[in-house]
């Protein structure tokens, strides 16, 4: 199956922002991402940005690019996006430093996960949690 060596994610929540670059500002400084690459345009707008987390990524754009699936994306709504963190209380603390909204603090779930809720600067909403299903090989 295409996407399952080690270190290849099959799954990649795709996102624009109207403003990319203060997103990526925002999902590496407060939230932990790392840049793995970013692609521009001419003029200057994210064309394609990948972030990673753990053995995840998250593809970042700006919306107004031009394209195909920026068209088609045009207006969507905000996403959800849930991301595996080993400790769940220090991530919320950092997102807290850096003035992230939270939505839901650091909260034990009754199927074994430790989890908080958090909006980033567009609207959409992260989770970050200790759960991390196994889905096969």
């Amino acid at each position: 199956m295409a996407g399952t060596g080690a270190g290849r994610p099959s799954l990649y929540p795709t996102l624009l922002y109207t403003d990319a670059r203060a997103a990526m500002r925002q999902l590496t400084e407060a939230l932990g991402f790392t840049e793995l690459s970013l692609y521009e345009t001419e003029d200057g707008k994210v064309m394609h940005a990948e972030l990673v987390q753990g053995n995840g990524a998250v593809m970042i754009g700006s919306k107004g690019r031009g394209g195909r699936f920026d068209a088609l994306m045009k207006d969507a709504g905000p996403t959800g996006v849930y991301v595996v963190v080993d400790d769940v209380d220090a991530h919320h603390q950092r997102a807290l430093e850096h003035g992230v909204e939270i939505l839901m603090p650091p909260t034990d779930q009754a199927y074994g996960s430790r989890d908080y809720l958090a909006r980033d600067i567009e609207g959409n909403i992260w989770s970050f949690g200790t759960y991390a299903p196994e889905v096969g090989t």
